[in-house]
Order: structure tokens, then sequence, then C-alpha cells
């Protein structure tokens, strides 16, 4: 029977586990979504998030993630500021959500780049669930394939890191003719909203 090389095993057991942990509704992904619908600063909101996820995950794969796991406290700083950081994030898109859009080409207040990147780098690095997933988690998995295959893991994870946030902020352009209407951007932004005063409401409340 043909056995895969161990390489080839860690890439594809990096790419799917990564997969099955960013594809999850999350602040991060809100936020991609959102920049996607309207067409603004895509390639860059897009490389900060898969880099910044390989960043993560090789930190864990070296062994930041057993050192944080030691030193509970500062998983605890990180969950509240964390928290207050997606209380403000809702609260904002609850104003969205009242006030209504509509998707047009020419029309509408426009993110500046530095905003957006702002922005970007706030849902990623002051979420602790970045943390937990990438540093962590990931970082333990890839420990498991060994000194070589860990990092073919860390490569398959980036590799679907960087697939799905195209993918998502790409992607998100079909669903402008259902966005040109103010009702479904009410929608949007109400769930986008609830999704960050859970995610909060998760941190502060996780032990």
């Amino acid at each position: 029977m043909f056995a895969s090389p161990p390489f080839a095993v860690s890439l594809v057991a990096g790419f799917l586990a990564s997969l099955a942990l960013i594809v999850a509704i999350g602040a991060q992904n809100a936020f991609v979504l959102r920049q996607g619908l309207r067409g603004e600063h895509l390639l860059p909101v897009a490389l900060i998030c898969a880099f910044s996820d390989a960043l993560l995950i090789a930190i864990g794969i070296a062994g930041l993630g057993q050192l944080i796991e030691a030193h509970p406290a500062a998983l605890d700083l990180a969950r509240y500021g964390g928290a207050a950081f997606l209380v403000c994030c809702g609260w904002r898109a609850l104003q969205c959500a009242r006030h209504g859009e509509r998707l047009t080409v020419d029309e509408g207040r426009s993110a500046s780049r530095a905003a957006a990147i702002a922005t970007c780098l706030g849902f990623t690095f002051l979420n602790p669930h970045v943390y937990i997933d990438t540093v962590i988690l990931l970082g333990g998995l890839a420990n498991q394939h060994g000194e070589s295959g860990r990092w073919a893991f860390g490569l398959g994870s980036f590799a679907a890191s960087i697939s799905w946030f195209f993918a998502l902020a790409y992607g998100a352009r079909l669903l402008v003719p259902l966005f040109a209407r103010p009702a479904a951007w009410r929608v949007l932004d109400t769930g986008i909203a609830l999704v960050m005063f859970g995610l909060a409401l998760g941190l502060v409340s996780a032990r």
C-alpha cells in the first residue's frame, strides 16, 4: 500500500486543522467579510490576516504556546482586554445597523487604508481567541509531527489561512446585489454585533 510522505501528511494535516479553526464565524472574519462587501482595501486586509496567522503559528511551533500555558495570568490579561475591544466593536456595529447602509460604488463613507489596517490589526492581535487557536492549539498540534514535520504542518496552516482570507475578501463581492438594500446591511451589522458581544461574554466568563 502506498504511504504518503511524512512531509505531505503533515502539510495536509496543518491545512485541515487551520481551516477548521478559521472558518468559524468570529470577529476577524466578520471584519474581512464587511471589507469584502464594500470592496475596500482588500489586499492589505487579507495579507495582514494571513501573515499574522503565519507569524503566530510559527511562534507556537517554536514553543511559546507551552510558555503561555504555564503563565495563565498573561491569558487573563489578554481575555479582559480583548473583551473590552470586542464590546466597543459590537457597539459600533449596532450603530451602523441603526442607521443602515446601502452598498453603492460611488456613495457612502469609506475608511482610510490606515484605519482599515489599524482595525484589522486590532481584530487580530487584541483577540485572545487568535492566540489560543494559533499559538497554543495549532502550535501544539504541529509539535506532534516531530522536528521536521512541525514546519510542514505550519506551512499547511499558512496555506489554509491565505486561501481562506483571500476567498472571503474577494468572494464577498458575489453578495453585492443583496447588500444593495439597507435591510441586508442592518441584518449583517446586527449579526456582527451579536457575534462580538457573544465572544466578549465568552472571554470574561471563561475559566
